[in-house]
């Protein structure tokens, strides 16, 4: 699940760098707010999941790890 996350999160930030799993992808450049609605809408069809508006927020798509647990928490 961490590769395909990944490799999101690269296609919509269009940075081929691999971030850390504990790298704030919004401090380091990787997504901005326009970016975190492309990467949900991927994850959603990456991973056959529907997240709800509410749970769209920064805090819960800091990191590599925090995606990987809230979409693991999703399935």
């Amino acid at each position: 699940m961490k590769d395909k996350i990944i490799r999101l999160v690269q296609s919509v930030s269009q940075r081929k760098e691999v971030p850390e799993d504990d790298e704030n992808l919004f401090d380091s450049g990787y997504l901005n707010s326009f970016e975190l609605a492309d990467l949900v809408e991927g994850i959603e069809k990456e991973f056959s999941v529907k997240i709800p508006d509410a749970d769209v927020r920064p805090g819960k798509f800091m990191t590599v790890a925090k995606i990987e647990t809230f979409v693991g928490s999703l399935s």
